[in-house]
């Protein structure tokens, strides 16, 4: 007869094994669905909304970034970018390798002191809700909140 912890063991290997069989069956893992849910949501895509200068009197300056798609760079949280970005005077399309980390279902763009060619410097911190977006940046010794609205490009 076997005792409990043989029986825990034994059940606990069984479990692994079973996990291991499903994922080469070829049976989508939740995480690869979340990442395909992710690439699906963020290809052609428009964050349009407003962004604060920290001190500053100004009322919140309108913001503007087409991604034209992402898509995962390796096993890291790399995903790469192509984006539109409209900053000052500054129009370029690029593409970029940005951080994405996950607090659950939730997508968080977390950038530090990265620099964007063309474009300088930058730190930024991006809460994705649905079809919001939310966060903080800095560029350089300037920095403020930043948020609006995500919509398909037609």
């Amino acid at each position: 007869m076997l005792n409990m912890k043989c029986l825990n063991s034994f059940t606990a290997i069984i479990a692994l094994t079973a996990g291991v069989f499903v994922s080469l069956s070829g049976k989508i893992t939740p995480q690869q669905e979340l990442f395909e849910n992710f690439e699906k949501a963020m290809n052609g895509v428009r964050f349009s909304g407003f962004f604060t200068v920290d001190g500053s009197k100004n009322p919140p300056s309108e913001e503007v970034y087409e991604i034209q798609s992402v898509q995962k760079f390796g096993e890291q949280d790399l995903w790469i970018f192509t984006a539109r970005i409209k900053y000052g005077q500054k129009d370029v399309t690029l593409p970029m390798p940005l951080p994405v980390k996950w607090i659950g279902d939730i997508p968080i763009i977390s950038m530090n002191n990265m620099n964007i060619p063309g474009l300088g410097t930058f730190s930024a911190h991006v809460v994705i809700d649905g079809n919001k977006y939310a966060g903080t940046w800095r560029h350089g010794k300037v920095g403020g909140h930043l948020y609006g609205k995500i919509t398909k490009i037609k």
